[in-house]
């Protein structure tokens, strides 16, 4: 082996024999440095050679386009110190690399924002979301001033909109209470939804490699932060007999007739409003009189097409023609949703709630929500004495008791006898004088023009 005093003109001028795979020419000022060649691209690099518990070690220092010759002598006695201490020199690079490595990966850590990893959570994979869950979690921390859809104005930030340009790091629970009493004094009730999607969010965070350790989900245990949200109730909204004729009045008179025939439709069949919201023509069956609507228990269930609905689902029908006149090169398809909208993005309606709070001001009807329709049809359903079977199985909820779940599955006829004693009920109650062969008056104009598509 040779061993001259490393140059850079000898180290320029070494190369790797034709017959070998690497060889070295080591140092002699620096006993323990020397200079290895490869047959690679002829590479060259300082390495360390020193014997640790009788066994020869080499770790390499660096390349010598990178080192000078005086550096890398310099390194190689730091090396040789380790080893008189009994120090394997290749450990502690590994735990010098494995500590800087660290501190880069805090480094990005703390660079990270609260708006790159929601962005994170919100792609990720959840498969117990629904499409309204997921438009939830958009408008929680959209960040506003958008001009709305229809009317003048702009839309207002949702309630995680402050908490998007900082870094994750610094949501702790100072900053938690701060955000928690700014918003709870402007709109409560949308701020502790806030507040249970943001804890589900940082638990998702301590779960994922990219953000562990960046928040501490215990600070949502914090006793001053449990105190200031208000208590979670469940609602008992629901329409009373006497407030079925203003109601049925007032949506009736909305200008916007699918809404009108939406809102009307998730009270006389008690559905959920996405079940609503995504029914097709292909699931609607006139001749035989009855929905098939997805449902989130059983996946989907079918349901009695009752005369009244049949006849609101009729007049969206007729509406839903080809235009006699279309723009040049447009062509035209007919819509696949039952309750279209020309301005929502999957082409159906998404938003009921402008509409429906509309109808409420004008029948003087207060905190009614769209899932109180849901609740008033099996509220009202009593009037009839119709068997609560009977409604939970229209309703698509859970067999509450065993004879129910495993002796009773009514046939759809059986199902439509007491379905249409509710409708009529409930139409003879709020004042509309109604024949299934008839059509509503307020739509006959819409339905005689063939080129008005909503």
């Amino acid at each position: 082996m040779r061993r001259e005093r490393l140059t850079i003109e000898r180290i320029e001028k070494f190369k790797c024999p034709p017959n070998k795979e690497q060889a070295y020419l080591r140092d002699t000022e620096a006993p323990r440095l020397a200079v290895r060649a490869t047959a690679n691209k002829d590479a060259k690099a300082f390495v360390f050679e020193a014997k640790l518990n009788r066994h020869t070690i080499r770790c390499t220092i660096g390349s010598v386009k990178d080192w000078t010759t005086e550096d890398a002598r310099v390194e190689a006695g730091r090396l040789k110190r380790l080893v008189d201490q009994g120090i394997d020199p290749r450990k502690e690079r590994a735990e010098r690399d494995a500590a800087a490595e660290r501190e880069r990966l805090e480094t990005e850590r703390g660079a990270v924002l609260f708006s790159q990893a929601w962005r994170a959570y919100l792609e990720a994979p959840h498969l117990k979301w629904g499409e309204r869950h997921r438009a939830d979690h958009l408008n929680l921390a959209r960040l506003g001033g958008k001009k709305w859809q229809r009317g003048e104005g702009k839309t207002n930030a949702g309630p995680l909109a402050p908490l998007m340009p900082l870094p994750l790091r610094e949501l702790n629970a100072k900053r938690l209470k701060a955000w928690l009493q700014r918003e709870l004094a402007q709109r409560p009730t949308q701020t502790r939804l806030a507040f249970s999607a943001l804890r589900a969010f940082v638990k998702w965070c301590a779960g994922e490699d990219a953000y562990p350790g960046i928040i501490d989900p215990a600070i949502f245990d914090d006793k001053e932060v449990r105190d200031m949200l208000p208590k979670k109730g469940s609602k008992d909204d629901c329409l009373d007999k006497l407030q079925l004729q203003p109601w049925f009045e007032a949506v009736r008179k909305l200008d916007n007739l699918t809404a009108s025939a939406y809102l009307q439709a998730l009270l006389l069949t008690g559905a959920r409003r996405e079940e609503m919201a995504e029914l097709k023509w292909s699931n609607v069956d006139f001749k035989w009189q009855r929905l098939t609507i997805r449902d989130k228990v059983e996946g989907e269930r079918t349901i009695p097409l009752t005369p009244y609905v049949a006849a609101l689902l009729r007049d969206l029908q007729r509406r839903n023609v080809r235009p006699l006149r279309l723009p040049p090169g447009e062509n035209w398809k007919p819509s696949p949703w039952v309750f279209t909208s020309p301005t929502a993005e999957s082409g159906r309606i998404a938003d009921p709630r402008l509409p429906h709070t509309r109808a409420l001001h004008g029948a003087g009807i207060e905190g009614l929500s769209l899932h109180g329709l849901r609740r008033s049809f099996g509220t009202l359903a009593e009037w009839v004495e119709c068997p609560v079977g009977v409604v939970a199985q229209i309703q698509g909820h859970k067999p509450s008791a065993t004879a129910e779940k495993h002796y009773r599955k009514r046939p759809l006829d059986l199902l439509r006898l007491w379905h249409t004693r509710i409708e009529d009920w409930i139409l003879n109650e709020a004042g509309i004088q109604f024949t299934p062969t008839q059509e509503r008056a307020h739509t006959l104009a819409v339905v005689n023009q063939s080129t008005v598509v909503q």
